[in-house]
């Protein structure tokens, strides 16, 4: 058995190394022009073997307060992730677990939510932001984020599966819907909140449209709109540029190394959670 499944393995191997350098390779060349010289950049054929340019990342750093932007991200990334995580699990758990009037056609109202493009509530969303005056401050950066449908639905699919019985037994002992929520029902589903929390974060990081928009202040803009200060009337400089790509991804790729497990065991097992 094992013979006759080693061609099949190597193919699956091969198709995973062809896809993997397909995701390496714009990773690879952002790498290489931040460390090639101005005049490279532009040469065809192009090098892929950089000119080891280090001053250009002295360069992208003085082009800009990027531990201003730093943490300003951190900040507005850690207080999404709250919010999200706490809307998905009380939500989650009410769709799943408590019986009302219209739950299912609630819960597909919420689902609809993600079928509508995101682009066209921009000019809505910015009056009213105007209106409530949180233009230029960081309850715009968060609020408008802090529920995740993809949170809700993942937390709600994972409720339903935990036996009824471990349910009953708390009501027995008292506890209330919150109790249940956030006691019991929140720490099985860890795996899944860390997934909804990593996701969470990685979207707060790499948000450019909303934030650029919203605000017009550098003291409270994350990262992602202090990489649009390398574009100019006289153009872009895709070193400098290049070179601020790689230190302002670093981190989240760290983190993303150092989480990737809860994206490939899954949900924990609820299996011997009751007795």
């Amino acid at each position: 058995m094992a013979r006759r499944n080693r061609p099949g393995r190597i193919v699956l191997g091969i198709v995973a190394l062809i896809v993997g350098l397909a995701f390496l390779a714009p990773l690879l060349w952002v790498l290489v022009t931040s460390l090639s010289s101005r005049g490279e950049v532009y040469r065809f054929p192009p090098s892929f073997w950089p000119d080891w340019h280090w001053s250009n990342y002295s360069q992208a750093w003085a082009a800009a307060p990027w531990i201003r932007y730093f943490l300003n991200t951190v900040f507005i990334g850690a207080c999404t992730v709250a919010l999200v995580l706490g809307t998905s699990v009380l939500a989650g758990f009410a769709f799943a677990r408590m019986r009302f009037a219209g739950r299912n056609v609630l819960f597909v109202i919420v689902l609809a939510v993600m079928m509508v493009p995101q682009t066209v509530l921009i000019i809505p969303n910015y009056v009213i932001a105007s209106r409530l005056h949180l233009l230029d401050t960081y309850l715009i950066q968060i609020l408008p984020f802090g529920a995740s449908v993809f949170g809700i639905f993942l937390l709600r699919q994972f409720f339903l599966s935990i036996p009824t019985e471990i349910f009953d037994a708390a009501q027995l002992d008292g506890a209330g819907p919150v109790r249940m929520a956030f006691q019991i029902a929140g720490p099985l589903a860890r795996p899944s909140l860390i997934l909804v929390g990593l996701n969470t974060f990685m979207g707060a990081w790499n948000s450019f449209v909303w934030p650029y928009i919203m605000t017009t202040k550098d003291s409270i803009r994350p990262i992602e709109v202090g990489l649009n200060s390398f574009y100019g009337v006289n153009g872009t400089d895709w070193t400098t540029l290049s070179a601020a790509v790689v230190f302002t991804t670093i981190p989240i790729v760290v983190l993303f190394l150092f989480l990737q497990k809860y994206f490939v065991t899954g949900l924990y097992s609820t299996q011997g959670a009751v007795r």
